[in-house]
């Protein structure tokens, strides 16, 4: 299992705009195959940080998953929707393992 962590620098002024594009992802990120975790939006702290988080077993599924998302009805209007309203200033995804806690699967080095 490998979890996606999305750290978006959205505009402040839009915040609303960037919540309502993770409900929509709320919908359509696990009907597409993904164990999403949550969007979280800027509440103390930095006002242009945001995050978006999910799983996927491997980095052949996520691959599936994006194809399903692209092919989605909402998932295209959410793609859509951030394009149009320019919330996003900047999206970078990065992928890890889970390698602590006795619930983690031991790998040997």
């Amino acid at each position: 299992m490998i979890t996606c962590f999305i750290r978006y620098h959205i505009d402040p002024a839009r915040k609303a705009q960037f919540e309502h594009y993770a409900r929509n992802w709320g919908q359509a990120i696990p009907r597409c195959g993904a164990d999403l975790i949550g969007y979280f939006s800027p509440h103390e702290g930095s006002a242009t940080l945001a995050y978006g988080v999910y799983s996927v077993e491997s980095l052949t599924a996520y691959e599936a998953y994006r194809k399903r998302l692209s092919e989605d009805p909402l998932g295209r209007e959410n793609y859509d929707f951030a394009q149009r309203e320019k919330f996003l200033l900047r999206e970078d995804r990065t992928f890890l393992r889970l390698a602590s806690g006795p619930h983690a699967a031991l790998v040997k080095p």
